[in-house]
């Protein structure tokens, strides 16, 4: 098996792009910024020293060399427990110079996509993630096949084109 970079390596190597299409309503359970949100903490909007780290700086520094960071959530209406608690966190991503869009599932029927979630570093690295019925992160893979990479990366722009932007997008 060929080993995976790790998001910061990968992010420090991109010059263009790097898109992440996400497509589950629930991830890892015991996450604790979830227990955290769960008990009632709200990150303050006026506080980014208080957020989300190291993450926020790997995009800032892409955002800085000019990459453009873009995910995607395909979501079930209504919305899951989990992918509220992401709707309400995102305002840090968005800080951070991601570009975020939400489209509800009952509008993806129409367009052909991948089985897992996945990361398209300048439209030819693929990192596809792979999780448990639980939410748990099994493994990541990197893809080394042309087509697959462009079929992921022409998945993500259909949905990119269908998508809410975050400020618009208001869950069910």
């Amino acid at each position: 098996m060929v080993d995976v970079p790790d998001l910061a390596e990968l992010f420090g190597s991109c010059t263009r792009s790097a898109v992440h299409l996400e497509m589950r309503d629930g991830y890892p359970l015991d996450d604790p910024m979830l227990d955290e949100w769960r008990s009632g903490h709200r990150h303050d909007p006026a506080n980014p020293a208080s957020w989300w780290r190291p993450w926020l700086e790997i995009v800032q520094a892409a955002r800085r060399r000019g990459v453009a960071v873009r995910r995607a959530r395909i979501v079930s209406e209504p919305i899951s427990e989990y992918i509220r608690f992401e709707y309400d966190v995102t305002f840090m991503n968005i800080f951070a110079g991601e570009d975020i869009r939400w489209l509800p599932r009952r509008c993806a029927t129409n367009i052909a996509l991948p089985g897992n979630d996945f990361w398209v570093f300048d439209d030819d690295v693929l990192i596809v993630n792979h999780f448990a019925g639980n939410g748990d992160k099994v493994s990541a893979e990197l893809v080394d096949d042309a087509t697959t990479t462009k079929f992921c990366a022409t998945a993500f722009e259909a949905v990119w084109e269908k998508a809410t932007p975050h400020a618009q997008y208001q869950p069910h």
